[in-house]
């Protein structure tokens, strides 16, 4: 309950978002990493404690000024007792193997704290005042990595902090529950994982029979050991286990996908396709078509220029509304001899690629504003230009 109580209380919300080590344990209201002064005139590290009144998920507003404190004796910059704050010292269980010390006193002329928020920050910051006289990076706000206790129903093994600070919570919600597929797990499919892997949808199926080799590890997100490349392990096998790290809901099919098992698709809300087998995609695409599956396709191009490279990144995009359109933007011919199929690294072309069909998916679902709805995008990369084409509504293919 711990989380979900913070999660929707504005004022712990708030302690939480701006990196403080907030909990809630038995009953008290716990902040941890709290920089204070000792005996010693060292710089130590706390916590701070009182009691927390809640019915179901509604926190109430403090209903006293004390707090409780784990730690030595607080002490000012010069090691003199810290008498300003201390009220007595204690002998309290707040938490399983977390004994209060000392009890702190500290009164707002207003005679009540507003809410917890003011609580906290006004203790932390009486005793960071002092230790930051001896050790001025010494701060409460660690952004130290908060679990997630299952009570939001998230995919993640950490509560996603990045959306709650930035206020998009409802609308990652967009996102929430579908089941996505990406074929095709080189550079191109590996970094829509890295991006489609910090959404909160349910599942992430990976199709791909290839093994895991060295030139892999140059258009792959993250840093790849040798011990990776040593392992023999497939594409799909070592990416799920890399990004199960940070989530649930990965899973490895190390296979490609054909007429045999192209039928797993069908129960997908969307599929990233980011392979160069004409044949195989045809398979693919004749099917999504059959089951009213949205997908995006993925393409690059690149041929020399004297000793510098040329090309293109395109993305192509095909909804139950909109089908013709892409049928002749996708090409079922395998991949041509340019540079890219010669395994040229283009991590940044394959990185672009995935950001292109990323946004775009994220677009579909309302995530991100769409004025263009565009189906067709392709990035000139000589000219630095982007082309978006096959919009709602235009039978001619205008470019803009």
């Amino acid at each position: 309950m711990s989380q979900r109580l913070i999660s929707r209380d504005p004022a712990l919300k708030r302690l939480r978002d701006e990196g403080y080590d907030v909990s809630i344990i038995d009953g008290y209201l716990v902040v941890g990493h709290v920089p204070y002064v000792t005996p010693e005139r060292e710089v130590a590290y706390g916590a701070l404690a009182c009691a927390i009144g809640a019915s179901g998920d509604d926190v109430f507003p403090p209903t006293d000024h004390t707090m409780r404190f784990v730690g030595e004796q607080p002490c000012m910059s010069n090691g003199a007792r810290y008498e300003k704050i201390i009220n007595q010292e204690v002998n309290e269980t707040v938490a399983p193997g977390l004994v209060a010390t000392y009890s702190f006193s500290c009164k707002p002329p207003s005679g009540q704290y507003a809410d917890y928020h003011e609580k906290v920050a006004t203790y932390i910051a009486i005793l960071g005042t002092e230790a930051h006289v001896l050790d001025p990076t010494a701060t409460a706000q660690a952004f130290l990595p908060v679990t997630s206790d299952g009570t939001d129903g998230s995919v993640f093994h950490y509560i996603d902090t990045a959306s709650s600070r930035a206020g998009i919570n409802a609308t990652n919600d967009k996102l929430r529950g579908q089941r996505i597929a990406i074929v095709g797990l080189g550079g191109t499919g590996s970094h829509i994982l890295d991006l489609v892997a910090k959404t909160w949808v349910e599942q992430i199926h990976l199709y791909d029979d290839d093994l895991l080799q060295q030139h892999n590890a140059f258009r792959t997100p993250g840093a790849l050991s040798e011990q990776d490349l040593k392992s023999a392990s497939t594409k799909v096998a070592f990416l799920a286990t890399t990004y199960s790290r940070l989530r649930t809901g990965v899973v490895p099919h190390e296979y490609r996908v054909d007429e045999h098992n192209v039928h797993e698709l069908a129960g997908m809300d969307f599929v990233f396709l980011a392979l160069t087998d004409g044949a195989a995609k045809k398979i693919i695409v004749d099917a999504l078509e059959q089951y009213d599956v949205a997908f995006i396709d993925c393409g690059m191009g690149l041929y020399k220029v004297g000793d510098a490279l040329a090309g293109q990144v395109r993305v192509t995009t095909s909804t139950p509304h909109q089908r013709e359109d892409a049928r002749q933007r996708i090409s079922f011919v395998d991949g041509e001899q340019d540079e890219y199929s010669e395994n040229i690294q283009t991590a940044e072309l394959n990185s672009l690629n995935a950001d292109m069909a990323v946004i775009k998916w994220k677009k579909l679902n309302g995530f991100y504003l769409d004025l263009d709805h565009e189906h067709n995008t392709v990035y000139v990369l000589d000219g630095n230009t982007m082309i978006n084409e096959d919009k709602d509504g235009d039978a001619d293919h205008d470019q803009s």
